[in-house]
């Protein structure tokens, strides 16, 4: 199985500014997290700055920005708490085509009736907030105090948000003094749009498609969508299984990841025999290097981990699982990351 990364270099150019690890990081260090996601988040600036200069004057900027605010936090939220995931170049594309739309619709000139655009930036909100959630739970969140972590992610959102603004603003303001060519809104509003097609073009024909899941017994295997801090600290876990009242070292997870391990995140409603049957694969002599512990909202039984891929099962599947480990045990690239 091929090792690519989760995304690709095209679809980092919206890739909203998000890098690194969040699992071990407390409520509070999620808040600069959430800044510097809009900081660098080039799209969704983009987007504010286009919604700014098109609304014209202060009061209506406020009110679209308050709608984009609102769609983009429900669906962080939402689809956060619940683990709902999506494609991340899909959304990336969709985002694209929102910097286009904004920028054709100021081109033409300002809508007489404001609702359907309000509607439209509504829309995109929504869009915007799948995408940061997808890539939000991509860097591996801590199970315990998630709500409050993700509420903090999008206080630091806003907080670089309101900045980005006050600086779209001065700088809007500066420019409108120095520049008195009458077309010259209207310019900008194409050069938006051409960044949108540009974007929209990039990601949708020249990001390389991820490799089709091979199936491994009743489950499937694809390159990894783990978010464990690997290489980022910890050491070896207290113990290879962790029952599911127990919490899952995520940092020392990752740490035994990189020295070539196998890691198991189980679901923490699994039936007590489906656990009792896991335990015991990987405490017997199966599970040499194989480490296993619960992990909270999961939907799938069982997700196995090792540096490079992962598998999915929908029912636990000794079988598979075992075909997985050994298969990664007989790969070269199981030796320790240095």
């Amino acid at each position: 199985m091929s090792s690519p990364d989760l995304f690709t270099t095209a679809s980092s150019v919206l890739a909203h500014g998000i890098s690194g690890t969040a699992a071990g990081k407390s409520v509070w260090e999620f808040v600069p997290l959430g800044i510097e996601h809009m900081l660098l988040g080039w799209d969704h600036l983009a987007f504010i700055a286009g919604v700014v200069l098109l609304a014209g004057e202060l009061r209506r900027a406020a009110k679209l920005i308050s709608v984009f605010v609102l769609g983009h936090s429900t669906t962080l939220i939402v689809a956060t708490l619940a683990g709902w995931q999506v494609n991340a170049i899909a959304v990336d594309v969709v985002i694209a085509l929102s910097l286009l739309f904004v920028g054709v619709v100021g081109v033409i000139g300002r809508p007489k009736k404001w609702l359907w655009f309000g509607l439209s930036v509504l829309a995109f909100g929504l869009v915007h907030g799948l995408g940061l959630s997808t890539r939000l739970q991509a860097l591996g969140l801590p199970e315990n105090g998630l709500l409050a972590r993700v509420i903090a992610f999008n206080v630091g959102v806003e907080i670089g948000q309101l900045f980005a603004i006050a600086v779209l603003v001065g700088l809007g303001k500066l420019v409108a003094k120095l520049v008195t060519w009458p077309k010259a809104e209207r310019v900008a509003h194409g050069g938006l749009a051409a960044a949108g097609v540009v974007a929209a073009v990039v990601l949708s024909f020249f990001t390389a498609p991820q490799p089709a899941a091979e199936a491994v017994g009743s489950c499937t295997a694809a390159p990894s969508t783990q978010g464990f801090p690997i290489g980022a600290g910890g050491g070896h876990p207290a113990k290879d299984f962790f029952e599911p009242a127990e919490s899952s070292p995520l940092v020392d997870f990752g740490h035994v990841l990189g020295d070539g391990y196998v890691v198991v995140q189980y679901s923490s409603m699994l039936p007590t025999d489906k656990v009792t049957q896991l335990r015991e694969f990987v405490t017997g002599p199966d599970g040499n290097k194989v480490v296993a512990g619960p992990a909270a909202g999961q939907i799938e039984q069982l997700k196995a981990f090792n540096a490079f891929d992962t598998l999915t099962c929908g029912e636990i599947d000794a079988a598979g699982l075992k075909t997985f480990v050994d298969g990664w045990f007989a790969d070269p690239r199981s030796k320790p990351i240095e």
